[in-house]
């Protein structure tokens, strides 16, 4: 996507489909060029979603299972905000991540890292009337990935919100603030602007702590404009 920051200096805010240092992006980005599909209502009507079809325990990944997962407990808040600062209530907001030895609870992740019985690694919430929403989870951790010798991903978490229109989508990752790993992950400097680049790291919070059971990390998410959150690494 292309933009216009606040001095109208055109810029891109989401990767392009192929980025060399990331080689599986090479292999699967389209080589033709796109093609414009014409609008229709479906594309621009706003998904509805409400209480009937997600629970508030959905967003409370720590207690899914009969014990507590293995890790640093973290509470993940913010709010999913337009390119006009407003608040997107009754949104759709999903979540899923490594657990706390970087292992993913998926068929194809057969790293050497344990699995942990307790945790699952996925949760959604609906976002509240002025676009906040909270999750409880625990701390990722890295893993090695094979796109380099000895490539890890840093610590991060998917995110998948829908906004204003099923067009509008937007898929992407949170990280972590003071990770090393960033500096060498080919997906999070495959946005290349730094000033964009750093909308992905959160923001460690005091104010979202649970005293003596979690740290809190503050990550809002704006959908279009010149303060968009970039798309995931495709």
């Amino acid at each position: 996507m292309v933009s216009y920051d606040s001095d109208g200096v055109k810029f891109s805010i989401d990767p392009s489909n192929d980025t060399d240092e990331y080689r599986s992006s090479v292999l699967r980005a389209p080589k033709q060029p796109l093609i414009v599909v014409p609008e229709r209502l479906l594309n621009t009507t706003m998904p509805i979603f409400d209480s009937s079809l997600v629970k508030e325990s959905d967003s409370d990944i720590l207690h899914q299972h009969n014990g507590e997962p293995l890790g640093e407990r973290i509470r993940v808040t913010g709010r999913l905000l337009n390119s006009e600062g407003r608040g997107l209530g009754g949104q759709l907001i999903e979540l899923w991540q490594a657990n706390a030895a970087g292992r993913y609870r998926h068929a194809v992740d057969d790293h050497q890292a344990p699995l942990d019985p307790n945790f699952t690694g996925a949760g959604r919430a609906l976002t509240g009337d002025d676009g906040t929403f909270s999750f409880l989870t625990i701390k990722p951790g890295a893993y090695p990935w094979k796109n380099a010798p000895n490539a890890w991903r840093p610590a991060h978490i998917h995110f998948s919100i829908f906004g204003r229109a099923f067009t509008e989508r937007l898929i992407t990752q949170m990280y972590f603030p003071g990770d090393p790993l960033l500096a060498f992950d080919p997906i999070f400097n495959s946005v290349r602007q730094e000033r964009v680049r750093n909308r992905l790291v959160a923001n460690f919070d005091w104010e979202a702590t649970q005293e003596e059971y979690a740290l809190g990390y503050r990550f809002d998410i704006v959908i279009n404009g010149h303060l968009g959150i970039p798309l995931e690494g495709q």
